[in-house]
Order: C-alpha cells, then structure tokens, then sequence
C-alpha cells in the first residue's frame, strides 16, 4: 500500500521540480485532450511550445512573447506579496479592468490637446491609483469587518465587468463612433498613446514597468525589511505579531501594492496593444496571472520565467487555433490544467510516498 507521510520540514528539491513535472504532465494530458479532438497531439504540442520560438511564425511571434508576459508579469508580482503574507486577493482581473478605465478616462479627458510629456504619466498614474482603491475595498472589509478578501475580491471582478460594458456604452464611448460601443481609439491620440518603443515589435512601456517590477519585488523580498516581514507574516503570524507587524496594515499594503500593479497592466494594454476601452477588452490576464504567480513560486525570478511560458501558451494557441483549428476552449483548458496539475504535484514538496506494508488481520 502507498501512503503520505509528512516530511520533517519541506523538501527544497521538489520545490522546484514540482513546478517542471507539472508541466510536462499538462503537456501528456493536454496531448490526450488534443488527441480527442481529432488531432495530432505531437503536432499540436510542438505547434505551442515550438512553432512560435522557431517556426515559421517566430519572426512575429518572439517579440510577442515579452508584450504578452508583460501584463501576467506587472499582476503576478503584486499578487506574490499578497499570497506570500496570506493575503488572498484573487480579484486581480477587476483591478486590472478599472486601471484601464481611470487610465483611459484621464487621455480622453484631455482630448484633442495635444501634451505626450503630461497626459501619459497622468494616465499611469490613474491607471495605479485606480486599480490600488478598487483592491483595497476587500483589504479594508477585512480588517475592518474580518470579510473573506477572497469572496469579495472576486465579486468585485464582475462589478468591474459590468462597469466597463456601462463605460463602453455611456461616459466613455467615442461619439464619432456610429453608436457602436467602445471609445476613441487611443492609437489615434498622440498624447495618450503607448508608443511603440521598438519599431515593428510590438514592445511598450508596459514591458518596461514589468522588468522594472520585476527587480523591485528581488530587492524588497530578499533584501529589505518589508519583504522580511511579509514573509514571515505568511509563515508564522504570531511570530509576525510578536515581533511587531502590524497584521492590518499589512493587508492594505499588499492589497494595495497588487491592485496598483494590476492597475497599472491595465492602464498599458488599454493604451498599447488593445488601444480602446471595450467590452471585451479584458482576456483575463488577472486569472492567468494567479497560475503564473504560484508556477513561479511566488518568487520574481520564477515569475519572470513562467509568465514567459504562459505567454507562449497564448502564442503559440493562436497558432494552434489558426493552422490546426483547435477551439480557444481548449487552449484555455490547457492553461488551466497547469495550476490544477501544479496543486496536485505541490503535495510532494511536504509530504513523501512510501510504501507501507499491510498490517495482519
């Protein structure tokens, strides 16, 4: 017979294999998946995981794969400090869609004038602001009222949603527009657009932002005392309080500092890539993010890498989904099965298998 047994402290080898061999099992069972769909499995996992590094598409695709991992990157940071001190903010999606709106809202405000040098710092500025308040509402219900931040983040997602269909229908909708919903392209604003900073690659400010975050969250987690009192708010509360953590204060910080950044992602795919407020303008790059954070280990290095990763599932999905004719629901699946696979192999990093013999009747 097999059983658990818990290990005396938690194994550092399978802290990160774990996240290795949960790839590779989404890669069997995703290629199970593709096989009942009628096709190829080695064809459609290589059309993912190969095609946009090295095939055909790898010209367009390559410098995608930054603009993609940007956003994951920029919301995956934030969530980290939350998920490190046991702070579950998983409305990340919400925040990332009302930092777009306040962004948006700001360069529309001062249309047409014409003003790069003021509007997009104005505007990324909202874009912080916006997401920070709509992330600190679940962090102030629970000091304040002891509410789930879970539940409550979460409802919040759909409260933004329907603000943005409101905003792409009302306040912000681009008059000239022939009534159909959605604003001014901001492509077409000057002052509030998100210049390319390469020509032809796609790449933004955003992507910037996101190394940025990147580096900051490497220096404040391991060598400032704030990520020393983060990280051992997540693991030993009462030592947290004992040694004079505020437990509340550090709720709003972390729930702030991840709204502020998923704001921020927002604010730089409103006006970069999607370039308008729309009603589908979010792709839920705040739900992806929380598979990113947790395949990373909520550590900024391994964030880097696996919003890398999770961008070349979206790539290389596209491709799948143009060449192959897979359905976006299974790419989506795919995706899914990471943090599902991920959970499940994470088991081994506490406890052992070992085969116990069957005691006599």
């Amino acid at each position: 017979m097999l059983r658990l047994e818990k290990r005396p402290q938690p194994s550092q080898v399978w802290t990160y294999t774990t996240p290795l061999l949960a790839v590779a099992i989404t890669m069997v069972v995703g290629g199970i998946l593709f096989a009942a769909l009628g096709k190829d499995p080695l064809v459609a996992i290589r059309t993912i995981f190969w095609d946009p590094m090295f095939g055909q598409f790898a010209s367009y695709s390559l410098p995608q794969l930054l603009v993609k991992a940007g956003p994951l990157m920029l919301i995956a940071i934030g969530l980290s400090f939350g998920f490190r001190a046991g702070v579950w903010n998983i409305g990340a999606e919400g925040q990332y869609i009302i930092g777009a709106i306040c962004g948006a809202a700001v360069g529309l405000a001062f249309y047409p004038m014409e003003a790069r040098w003021l509007i997009f710092p104005l505007m990324i500025i909202a874009g912080f602001a916006g997401g920070m308040l709509w992330a600190l509402i679940p962090g102030f219900l629970r000091v304040r009222f002891g509410t789930n931040e879970i539940l409550v983040s979460l409802m919040l997602v759909y409260v933004a949603e329907q603000l943005l269909a409101s905003m792409s229908l009302g306040l912000l909708r681009n008059p000239e527009g022939m009534g159909f919903p959605g604003s001014r392209n901001l492509s077409q604003i000057t002052s509030s657009q998100n210049l390319e900073l390469i020509s032809g690659t796609g790449m933004h400010w955003g992507v910037v932002f996101a190394f940025i975050a990147v580096i900051f969250a490497y220096i404040a987690l391991s060598r400032h005392m704030f990520g020393f009192n983060v990280r051992l708010a997540g693991q030993s509360p009462k030592a947290a309080a004992f040694s004079g953590v505020n437990p509340k204060r550090l709720v709003l910080i972390c729930m702030g500092l991840s709204g502020a950044l998923a704001g921020a992602a927002g604010l730089f795919e409103v006006a970069g890539p999607s370039g308008q407020v729309s009603i589908d303008f979010n792709v839920g790059y705040g739900f992806t993010a929380i598979i990113v954070a947790f395949l990373g280990r909520l550590h900024p290095v391994g964030i880097l890498l696996a919003a890398l990763l999770m961008a070349l599932t979206y790539i290389g999905g596209e491709i799948a989904q143009l060449t192959l004719g897979l359905p976006g629901a299974a790419i989506q699946l795919f995706q899914g099965m990471l943090l599902f696979f991920l959970l499940a192999v994470d088991v081994l990093t506490n406890y052992r298998i070992v085969l116990a013999k069957s005691e006599a009747a």
